[in-house]
C-alpha cells in the first residue's frame, strides 16, 4: 500500500507518527492477525522502546487509526507485533494486509503492567480470548528475569479451540515447561480434538493452586470476564490492590484530548490502560458506563 496523506515523524500533540514496514503476517487464531514490523527510520529502529501493556496507535494508510497493544519482547523493541483481530472498519483491512505493506504507529502509551511489583511472590496471568495479547509482553518480561519470581502461572481461556490466542506458543509452554511458566488452557466450548480443560477461565483458579498470600494476577478480556476473574480472586483472599486489569475502550487520539475513552474520572488512554481493581473496581462493573 502506498503513504497517502500521512508524513513520517508527523507530530500530533508532541508524539510522533512513524512509518513501518510489515516483515510478517501470522495468523494466530480465528480471524485474528499478528503484524511483525520494523520501522523504516534508523532512529526510530535504535531508541524506540516500550513496556508491557503500553499500546500503540496503530494506523492503516487512508482508512485510520485503533487502539492496539505491543505484543512482543519489550527487549526487542526493534521489531515490533500487534495482534489484531478483524472486526470493524480498519481491522478489516487490516486484515489485507500482507508483507511489505507499510503502516503508521504513534506511542507508545499509556500506564504499563506493574510486573516490578510481583517482584519476590507469584504473577498470575489470566487472559480470556484477545485478552493474551497485551498480557504477552509481561509473559516475556517475567521470563527474562524468572528468577525474581517464585512462580509464573499462566491461565487462558477461549469461546472455542479455534479462538485460542497463539495456540501453538502455548503448548510448547505446557508440554516443556519452559523456564518454569505454568500453563493451564481452557475453552467455554470444546471439540472432540481439544485435549486441555472445558470451561469458563475462572474454573482454572483452583487447579492453579494459587498462593495468596504471595500472588499478584494481571487480567485482560472482555470487560465481564474481568469482573469475573478479580472478584473470583477477592473471593479466595487475594487483595484487590494485587489485581490489575486492562481496558481499551474507546481510544481514538492517545493523548487525552478526544475524550472518547473517558470512564468516569479516568481517560484510559493516558491514566491507563491498565488500572487496579480497587481503582476501577466499582465503576469497570457499572452496566452502560
Amino acid at each position: 500500500m502506498t503513504a497517502v496523506g500521512v508524513q513520517e515523524r508527523e507530530v500530533i500533540a508532541g508524539v510522533p507518527t512513524l512509518v513501518a514496514t510489515i516483515d510478517r503476517v501470522v495468523v494466530d487464531a480465528a480471524d485474528t492477525y499478528t503484524l511483525w514490523t520494523t520501522f523504516d527510520d534508523p532512529v526510530a529502529r535504535r531508541t524506540y522502546a516500550f513496556r508491557p501493556g503500553q499500546i500503540s496507535m496503530v494506523g492503516v494508510f487512508g482508512i485510520g487509526e485503533i487502539p492496539i497493544s505491543v505484543a512482543s519482547d519489550p527487549a526487542r523493541p526493534g521489531r515490533l507485533a500487534h495482534t489484531i483481530r478483524a472486526c470493524g472498519r480498519v481491522t478489516n483491512v487490516v486484515a489485507t494486509l500482507r508483507a511489505g505493506d507499510r503502516i503508521t504507529l504513534r506511542g507508545p502509551f499509556g500506564r504499563p503492567w506493574p510486573v516490578e511489583t510481583a517482584r519476590g511472590g507469584d504473577l498470575v496471568i489470566v487472559a480470556g480470548g484477545l485478552g493474551l495479547a497485551p498480557l504477552r509482553s509481561a509473559v516475556y518480561e517475567a521470563l527474562r528475569h524468572r528468577a525474581s519470581y517464585r512462580r509464573v502461572i499462566v491461565l487462558v481461556g477461549g469461546r472455542d479451540p479455534s479462538q485460542v490466542l497463539y495456540r501453538r506458543q502455548l503448548e510448547k509452554w505446557l508440554a516443556i515447561q519452559l523456564d518454569g511458566v505454568e500453563v493451564h488452557l481452557t475453552v467455554d466450548d470444546a471439540d472432540a480434538g481439544w485435549p486441555h480443560r472445558e470451561g469458563v477461565v475462572t474454573a482454572l483458579v483452583p487447579e492453579a493452586d494459587i498462593d495468596v498470600r504471595a500472588s499478584t494476577v494481571f487480567t485482560c478480556g472482555p470487560e465481564v470476564m474481568m469482573v469475573a476473574v478479580c472478584r473470583a480472586f477477592e473471593r479466595i483472599g487475594v487483595p484487590r490492590e494485587r489485581l490489575w486489569v486492562t481496558l481499551e475502550r474507546n481510544m481514538q487520539c492517545g493523548v487525552k484530548l478526544c475524550g472518547h475513552c473517558q470512564l468516569g474520572p479516568w481517560f484510559v488512554c493516558a491514566d491507563g490502560p491498565i488500572f487496579r481493581w480497587d481503582e476501577i473496581g466499582e465503576v469497570l462493573g457499572v452496566r452502560e458506563l
